[in-house]
């Protein structure tokens, strides 16, 4: 199932299920990412990297990429874990080119992975984020995010700087509804 999402400068992006095929595409998006747009993030991402990091275990992922003209403009995740004591519990991640940024696409993608979370009946969705990072955060607590605690200096920034790790979370389902 795709999704058409009209964005805030008037064009318009399909967002879809990941497939092995978007495997290309989503490193030439990661090489072609701006040193800013990679600010809060843990670069390289490279072929070899993403491939051992996320699609090793692409069966307990919820995957999504954004196109725009035959490109990847974003690519978003929820990892699902595995471990039975984290039944129920995904990690999210996302990345936009930086030609993306704050058009309305990074939200657009949070709300299909959270619908298709519940189609899963994930319990809760967790999620780190570098606390100098006010946008994303801005967009997450738009989502339904809480911030539910900070770590202290736990991110080595690019400008040589320790900076604060805040961790959000949404519960999407209440215990009644896990018994039921």
């Amino acid at each position: 199932m795709l999704k058409r999402v009209r964005l805030k400068n008037g064009r318009e992006s399909v967002v879809r299920r990941f497939t092995a095929k978007d495997k290309e595409k989503v490193v030439e998006m990661f090489a072609s990412m701006s040193k800013k747009a990679l600010e809060w993030a843990m670069p390289p991402y490279t072929k070899d990297r993403l491939e051992r990091g996320w699609w090793s275990r692409i069966q307990h992922l919820i995957a999504l990429v954004a196109e725009y003209r035959n490109r990847i403009v974003g690519y978003a995740q929820i990892f699902k874990h595995p471990n039975p004591r984290h039944r129920g519990i995904g990690e999210l991640l996302i990345y936009l080119h930086q030609d993306f940024h704050n058009v309305g696409l990074g939200t657009a993608m949070n709300e299909y992975l959270i619908e298709l979370a519940k189609k899963e009946r994930l319990h809760r969705i967790g999620l780190s984020v570098v606390a100098d990072n006010k946008i994303a955060i801005h967009m997450y607590e738009k989502l339904g995010f809480k911030i539910e605690g900070i770590c202290k200096d736990a991110y080595f920034g690019d400008d040589g700087k320790y900076h604060d790790m805040g961790y959000m979370g949404l519960i999407l389902t209440h215990q009644d509804a896990i018994e039921a």
